[in-house]
C-alpha cells in the first residue's frame, strides 16, 4: 500500500544550456573544493574506470592540461555523475553545462544506513542467530527484480531442509539461492485471471515472476535485502540499504498486476506458502473497505497460516486519519501502521516576484530557475470527460464532486491542452493526475519554478503520518487495532527497472532504488523483526512473537497524534528490546476459535474454517472479545460511564525466578485495578493469570492508559483504551 510521494516535475527532463567560459589566470589546488556533479541516469555500456565524458567536461571548465587530476570519482553504476575539485566559479559554470542536473558541495555526512533501521536502534552490528539463514519469509506482492544487488545470493548455501517449494524460472527470470521460490499464479489460475473482471495485463506487466511495479522489490528488500553501499535516489537518502534479516531467504508469491491484486490470487498464494513451509508471511495489500473475518481473504489466509505456526504481518491501509479506516485487523495477524523517521525532504519553489517558499516533498529534477506559467486545476477542466468549466469555485461546499476532483487534480479531470507545459496549482493532490495530462509540475500552493529537493532532519519523529489508516477495529471494537507502528515514510529500498521513478508513463528515468511511503513500507519492517525474534526463539507461537513486538513497543504521544492508540496501537516498533520481552501474552488456535464463537459465528461456518468438529454451542458459547489473551486492552462503551473486567494469562520467558509489579498510568476519568498486583514466577514457561478492572467516566472520546509489568529488568507494557462508540458510527 504505497502512497505516491513524487509531487513535483516527474515527466519533463530539461537540458541546461550554458556557454563555455574559460578560467582566466592560474588557480591553485588550494582554491578548489570537492563538488559533486549529478547528471541523472547512468550512461549505457560505460564500463571504464573514469568516464571520458567527465574528463571532457573538466577540460572545458578548467582549461587544465591534465583535467583528470581534478577528478575524484566517477559515478556510473547506478547513476551518472562525478566528484571533482573545483573553484566556486568553476562549479557555477559546470552547472550551466548541458546534461548537468545539479552541482553541490561535497558536504560532510556521518556514516549511516538508509535510515529506518538505524533510526530504531537496530544497527548492522546487532547479535545474529546462526539460524537466521534457515528462515524463509513469504512475500505476497508484485514480484521481484532478481538482478537487484539487494537480492544477491553471495554467501548463501542450499535452501533450508524444511523448504518444500521450488523456484519457477521463465524466459526473463533466473532463480538463485536467495530467491528460493516464485509462484507464478497466472499459470495456476488462468481461468480466473483472464476474465476481464479478475484482471488483465497492462503494457508493463510481465507474464513472469519479474516485478514490473517495484512495490514487491521494495518490500522484499526491506525485510531481507543484502547490504548495498551507496544506495540512493539521485543522490537523496544515500547510505547502505539493507533488510532487517539479510541472511533470511525470500519466497516471492506474485499476486499483483497493474490491474490490481485479486482475492483468488491472494488466497492461492496463502495456500501455497503454507504448504511450502515458509516461516512468516508478509503482505502489504489491503481492500478499500473493511470485511467480516470470514469474508476477508487475508484474514482467512492468515488464520490458516497461524494454525501452522506462521505469523502474518499486514499493512493497516492508506485510507487516511479518519476512525475505522483500517482494513487489516484480524487478531491472529499483525496490523502495522506507518510512522515517520527523522529524515524528510524539502523542495523550494520560486515565485515570479523572487519570493521563495518551501514545502515537504520529493523532487528529483531541477528546473534550473526557468519560470513556467501557472494554471489552477479548477480552471482546466477536461470537458470531454464531463467536467464542466462553468461550475463555480464554491461548488465544493455544495458537495459538487466534479469540481472537487478538478481541484485536487484527480487523473482524467484536467484538459491536456490547457495544462501542458505549465505548473498546475492543486488544492490537494491525487496520485499523478497533472503529469498524465502533460503538466510540467504540480504544487499545493502558488509558484513559478521548482528546485530539486534536499534532505533535512525531523526533530519530532516518530509520529504518525496522515495517510495511515486508523482504528478502531470496525468488526470487533473491543480488540484494539492497529497493533503497532513502524517506519513507513520516505523509505529507500530496491525498485524495478521496468517502472520509472515517478511511476508515470513517459518518464524515461529508471532507478534501482526508490523512495516511497505507505503502510506497505511499515509492514516489512515489522515482518523483519518478527523473523529476527523467531531466529532466536523458533518455538514461539505467532501470538507470542506478536506479544513480544507489542509489549516492548516505544510509547508514542497522543499530543502529537490525536487519534492516540487508534493511530499507533501499542507504539513504535522497538527491534532490540523485542527480543527480550520478559512476559508473553500467548494464544493458540483454540483461543481464536473460541473468540470466533464469541463473535456469533455458527458451528457450521466454524467447522468449514477449522476442518474439525469445533462447536459454538453447549459448553462453548465463545470467548468475549475483551477476554482474548491479547497484549492490549480496549473498552468500547455506548454510555459515558463504563466498567469492565479483563482476564489475562502471561508466560514467563525472562528470568526463571522473578517478581513483576504492576504499574498503572491513567488520566483523570479512569480508574484501573490489577488483581493480583504482583506476579511471582519460579521457573521459565510458568503461566500466571490476573484480572484488570477498568471503570470510570468518559469526559472525551478517548481515554488512554497503560499497564506495565516490571521486574527491574523488563518493562512489559500494554495500552488500555476506553472510548465512545460514537467514533465508529
Amino acid at each position: 500500500m504505497a502512497t505516491a510521494n513524487f509531487f513535483l516535475l516527474q515527466l519533463l527532463l530539461l537540458a541546461l544550456v550554458g556557454s563555455s567560459l574559460l578560467i582566466k589566470g592560474i588557480v591553485s589546488q588550494d582554491d578548489r573544493k570537492a563538488f559533486i556533479e549529478y547528471m541523472g541516469n547512468r550512461l549505457k555500456n560505460d564500463v571504464s574506470t573514469s568516464s571520458p565524458q567527465h574528463i571532457n567536461m573538466l577540460q572545458e571548465i578548467t582549461s587544465s592540461d591534465v583535467p583528470s587530476k581534478h577528478l575524484l570519482h566517477s559515478y556510473k553504476r547506478s547513476f551518472n555523475g562525478f566528484a571533482a575539485m573545483l573553484t566556486e566559479e568553476e562549479a557555477k559554470k559546470m552547472a550551466g553545462l548541458e546534461g548537468v542536473v545539479s552541482v553541490f558541495p561535497n558536504r560532510k555526512n556521518k556514516l549511516h544506513t538508509t535510515k529506518s533501521w538505524d533510526f530504531m536502534g537496530f544497527s548492522r552490528q546487532v547479535d545474529r542467530s546462526i539460524t537466521e539463514g534457515d528462515l524463509i519469509v513469504g512475500m505476497l506482492d508484485s514480484g521481484i527484480w532478481p538482478e537487484s544487488e539487494s537480492f544477491s545470493d553471495r554467501g548463501l548455501g542450499r535452501p533450508p531442509s524444511h523448504w518444500k517449494g521450488t523456484c519457477q524460472s521463465s524466459s526473463d527470470f533466473t532463480c538463485n539461492k536467495y530467491i528460493n521460490y516464485i509462484i507464478f499464479l497466472i499459470r495456476k489460475l488462468h481461468k480466473y485471471i483472464l476474465r476481464a473482471y479478475y484482471g488483465k495485463f497492462g503494457p508493463i506487466d510481465r507474464r513472469s515472476p519479474r516485478d514490473s511495479n517495484g512495490h514487491g522489490s521494495h518490500t522484499a528488500s526491506t525485510v531481507a535485502g543484502d547490504e548495498v553501499s551507496m544506495a540512493n535516489l539521485y543522490g537523496l537518502a544515500q547510505g547502505t540499504a539493507r533488510g532487517g534479516v539479510p541472511s533470511a531467504r525470500i519466497a516471492v508469491y506474485k499476486v499483483c498486476w497493474s490491474d490490481g491484486c485479486y482475492d483468488t490470487d491472494i488466497l492461492a498464494a496463502f495456500d501455497d506458502a503454507i504448504a511450502d513451509r515458509v516461516d512468516l508471511i508478509s503482505i502489504s495489500i489491503g481492500f478499500s473497505f473493511a470485511r467480516d473475518y470470514l469474508r476477508d481473504l487475508i484474514a482467512i489466509g492468515a488464520f490458516h497460516a497461524m494454525r501452522k505456526g506462521i505469523l502474518t504481518s499486514t499493512s493497516a491501509g492508506n485510507s487516511g486519519s479518519k476512525f475505522t479506516t483500517i482494513t487489516n485487523f484480524s487478531p491472529w495477524s499483525l496490523s502495522v501502521t506507518a510512522s515517520t523517521i527523522d529524515r524528510k525532504f524539502f523542495t523550494q519553489v520560486l515565485l515570479g516576484n523572487n519570493k521563495t517558499y518551501e514545502g515537504i516533498s520529493i523532487n528529483t529534477f531541477d528546473l534550473e530557475s526557468k519560470m513556467y506559467p501557472l494554471i489552477y486545476g479548477g480552471h482546466a477542466p477536461n470537458i470531454s470527460t464531463g467536467f464542466d468549466a462553468s461550475i463555480s469555485r464554491d461548488a465544493k461546499q455544495t458537495k459538487d464532486l466534479s469540481f472537487y476532483l478538478k481541484k485536487i487534480c484527480s487523473p482524467g479531470t484536467l484538459d491536456p491542452n490547457l495544462v501542458k507545459g505549465k505548473i498546475v496549482l492543486c488544492d490537494a493532490f491525487e496520485q499523478r493526475g497533472p503529469f498524465f495530462a502533460g503538466a510540467i509540475g504540480a504544487l499545493l500552493g502558488p509558484t513559478a519554478t521548482i528546485h530539486k529537493s534536499y534532505e533535512g532532519h525531523d526533530d519530532l519523529a516518530p509520529y504518525m503520518v496522515s495517510f495511515s489508516s486508523r482504528g478502531p477495529n470496525p468488526v470487533t471494537p473491543d480488540i484494539l487495532t492497529p497493533d503497532l507502528a513502524a517506519p513507513g515514510v520516505r523509505i529507500l529500498a530496491a525498485w524495478s527497472l521496468l517502472n520509472p521513478v515517478s511511476q508515470v508513463p513517459g518518464d524515461d528515468r529508471f532507478v534501482p532504488y526508490n523512495i516511497i511511503s505507505g503502510t506497505s513500507m511499515a509492514c516489512p519492517h515489522v515482518t523483519a523483526i518478527a523473523a529476527y525474534i523467531k531466529s532466536f526463539h523458533p518455538s514461539w507461537s505467532p501470538a507470542a512473537i506478536k506479544s513480544a513486538l507489542m509489549t516492548t513497543a516505544l510509547p508514542m504521544s497522543a499530543e502529537i497524534n490525536s487519534e492516540a492508540e487508534f493511530a499507533y496501537g501499542a507504539g513504535q516498533l522497538n527491534p532490540i528490546q523485542s527480543l527480550h520481552p520478559g512476559l508473553l501474552y500467548d494464544a493458540n488456535e483454540t483461543d481464536y476459535v473460541n473468540f470466533l464463537c464469541g463473535q456469533n459465528y455458527s458451528t457450521e461456518k466454524l467447522r468449514r474454517v477449522t476442518g474439525d468438529d469445533s462447536t459454538c454451542s453447549g459448553s462453548n458459547n465463545g470467548t468475549a472479545a475483551w477476554d482474548l489473551n491479547y497484549p492490549s486492552f480496549a473498552l468500547c462503551t455506548a454510555t459515558k460511564a463504563f466498567n469492565r473486567t479483563f482476564t489475562r494469562i502471561v508466560t514467563n520467558v525472562g528470568s526463571p525466578t522473578s517478581t513483576y509489579t504492576s504499574v498503572i498510568e491513567a488520566p483523570h476519568g479512569i480508574e484501573i485495578k490489577v488483581i493480583p498486583s504482583n506476579l511471582s514466577f519460579s521457573s521459565l514457561g510458568q503461566k500466571l493469570a490476573f484480572r484488570v478492572i477498568v471503570e470510570g467516566q468518559l469526559d472525551r472520546d478517548i481515554l488512554s492508559a497503560s499497564l506495565t509489568w516490571a521486574d527491574g529488568k523488563h518493562q512489559v507494557r500494554s495500552p488500555i483504551v476506553a472510548f465512545s462508540r460514537q467514533i465508529i458510527l
